[in-house]
């Protein structure tokens, strides 16, 4: 049988097109390439009866070979299933250690010794040590401390509606449906029990005409589930009578006493009213009211007060002040914004946590989208002292971004036409090069001789391409290029077709690229670039505190490897990346980092921001062209495989 490391080899392997470096391998499992190299020796033996092997390229790395598709998926069907990465597997990375160690203090009643921690998971106690103190600051975030006694151990303490809360984000694997959440607690959750709370859940919201999105009414299902379980064992939440009075006044609170009279009825348990307020509490942050047309068509709104009609204006003008996306008008936008804000502001208000099961996903491949989001949400601190966690900046982004896509769809191909002056054949071999260059980005009309250019109405054309010199002063731009359009010709049409598009030279400099490099922490890597920066007077001496206040919000590793650090908003006189290669991985919050890309974006300018997101995503999002670029020990091979991207 595979063991962890051997299935993440595997998963790494199938989902890579090219061969893929011992080193990689090493890194992502924090192991020496000596340890990979055994893996694979050993994976060699079971996979040769399932028709596959791992071979290795000289000088590339490891590279899966398939003889057999049918076979050899039959086998992954059964060893890379969902249950590969499940809590009974061994927490190698500082991330699973620490989850799993926050899930160990969750369910355990008593003391915990240090010792025995380690013990479980093949590790050393000056490891759980070290990663203890991140579990300390996850769990702050919920007021969770901890009791350490001496020859005992450590016991977490907070509040039952706090440790609730804790256990929802920790105890369940939330990218997988409810059938999972019986796993919490061994046997204790049959899916029977599970099916029938979502019942109850779903006829009550029917009967009253409030719709839930998916990912909220399984979040509800979870919180009812792990109530029905905390109560069986004696625990209660406990609410101020302010809070309960002030809640019993909402209609929610009306749903949530007929959903738990049902489950009362049904498991013979009895929820204590601050039970019922804790539901209520749920409900309000998620509720989105259904109203009805004269047709009988639902349509999901939430009506919107002066108050958050003021707030959604006031940060949809800070989006755009700062990175002028031009979405700020959007209908559908606005109206997205308005039925996500008011729960959000509820969730807040009572403490909730929200999980978003996308969030990974939308900061690989929305990123500028994601940072719209932290500038909205931090306009919304500003306003109203409300803080949103990643978690929701992530549910904005989904919006912002939405928007994004919905203006480049309206804005559409830039419409050209072509005068040429010696003859159709000319005209068409332009004709036929545009169309293969730029068939995305550009559609051309039409051709013509100058003479006739008079007779052609330019109100719908963005610009023309001409082979020949156009004296006269025409109401769109004119790029004169060759007859045989060579590569400067197709650069300065480039150049206008693709807003404010840049070459690699633009963005990474020489001067500002450290290659190889031996440092052991993400502060000694930031503190080294940023210290450059200003050296060289490129960036101002608060420049890093203003990145870490960006990294405090949300951590910028993103995975595979990868880091992309920024300050809070614009603040350098130029638009550029300082490059960091690393000789080992550090840790970056909970993520193993060898590549650090400080983005630098020049203050009141947003040129080149979506060109710039896109190219770091496309690396964030390649796992073998981040093991090339971490290779490179030049700036020149370095930014050759850069423009293989562009």
């Amino acid at each position: 049988m595979l063991n962890y490391r051997m299935k993440r080899i595997l998963r790494e392997l199938l989902a890579s097109q090219s061969a893929l470096s011992g080193n990689y391998l090493a890194n992502i499992n924090q192991v020496s390439s000596r340890t990979i190299r055994d893996d694979i020796k050993k994976m060699n033996d079971l996979l040769s009866s399932h028709r596959a092997k791992i071979s290795s390229v000289m000088g590339q790395g490891y590279k899966l070979n398939i003889q057999d598709n049918k076979e050899f998926f039959q086998f992954i069907e059964e060893e890379l299933n969902e249950d590969a990465f499940d809590k009974h597997s061994i927490p190698k990375s500082p991330e699973e250690r620490v989850a799993f160690l926050i899930k160990r203090l969750l369910l355990s009643e008593g003391y915990i010794k240090l010792e025995d921690l380690a013990d479980e998971i093949y590790v050393s106690k000056s490891t759980i040590q070290n990663d203890l103190k991140a579990v300390k600051n996850r769990l702050a975030r919920f007021d969770i401390t901890w009791e350490a006694r001496p020859n005992y151990g450590l016991k977490i303490r907070g509040t039952e509606l706090k440790l609730r809360f804790c256990m929802s984000e920790y105890l369940i694997d939330h990218t997988d449906e409810a059938n999972e959440l019986h796993e919490i607690y061994d046997s204790a959750f049959s899916q029977k029990i599970l099916d029938t709370i979502l019942k109850i859940i779903l006829k009550k919201l029917n009967n009253h005409h409030i719709t839930l999105s998916d990912i909220a009414i399984h979040n509800l299902l979870i919180h009812i589930a792990i109530a029905y379980k905390r109560i069986h064992s004696g625990f209660q939440v406990d609410l101020y009578q302010g809070d309960i009075q002030h809640l019993k006044n909402k209609k929610e609170f009306e749903v949530a006493q007929e959903i738990v009279h049902d489950v009362e009825e049904v498991f013979d348990v009895k929820f204590p009213q601050p039970e019922v307020a804790y539901i209520t509490m749920h409900l309000l942050g998620t509720k989105m009211i259904l109203e009805k047309n004269r047709n009988g068509e639902g349509k999901a709104r939430e009506v919107i007060d002066n108050d958050t009609y003021r707030l959604l204006k006031i940060s949809l003008q800070k989006v755009e002040k700062e990175l002028k996306l031009g979405i700020q008008n959007d209908e559908e936008l606005f109206m997205g914004l308005q039925l996500h804000l008011k729960p959000a502001i509820n969730r807040y208000k009572y403490g909730m946590n929200i999980r978003n099961p996308m969030l990974e996903d939308i900061k690989k491949n929305y990123p500028l989208a994601f940072e719209a989001g932290l500038v909205f949400s931090l306009s919304i601190e500003d306003e109203i002292n409300i803080k949103m966690d990643e978690n929701e900046v992530g549910y904005i982004a989904l919006h912002i971004g939405a928007a994004m896509e919905r203006k480049r769809l309206k804005s559409g191909p830039k419409r050209c036409l072509i005068v040429c002056a010696s003859g159709y054949g000319t005209a068409q071999l332009i004709y036929y090069k545009l169309k293969t260059q730029f068939y995305k980005d550009v559609e051309v009309v039409g051709t013509t001789e100058y003479y006739k250019l008079n007779k052609f109405d330019l109100n719908h054309i963005d610009f023309i391409v001409s082979s020949i010199p156009i004296s006269e002063q025409l109401p769109v731009p004119v790029i004169e290029v060759n007859a045989i359009l060579g590569d400067n010709d197709l650069g300065r049409i480039r150049s206008f077709v693709i807003d404010n598009h840049k070459s690699i030279s633009f963005l990474f400099r020489q001067d500002l690229m450290f290659l190889q490099q031996s440092f052991n922490s993400k502060e000694e890597t930031l503190e080294h670039l940023t210290s450059n920066l200003e050296k060289r007077g490129l960036v101002d001496n608060n420049f890093l505190e203003l990145v870490y206040e960006r990294e405090n919000i949300a951590p910028t590793s993103f995975g595979n490897l990868v880091a992309i650090p920024h300050p809070i908003k614009p603040q350098s006189r130029e638009t550029f990346v300082s490059v960091c290669t690393l000789k080992k991985p550090i840790t970056w919050h909970d993520k193993s980092v060898q590549f650090v890309c400080l983005l630098c974006v020049k203050e009141g300018s947003t040129e080149d921001l979506e060109d710039v997101y896109k190219l770091l995503g496309s690396i964030i999002d390649n796992a073998w062209m981040v093991q090339q670029l971490l290779r490179a020990k030049d700036y020149k091979v370095f930014t050759e495989m850069l423009d293989n991207i562009m």
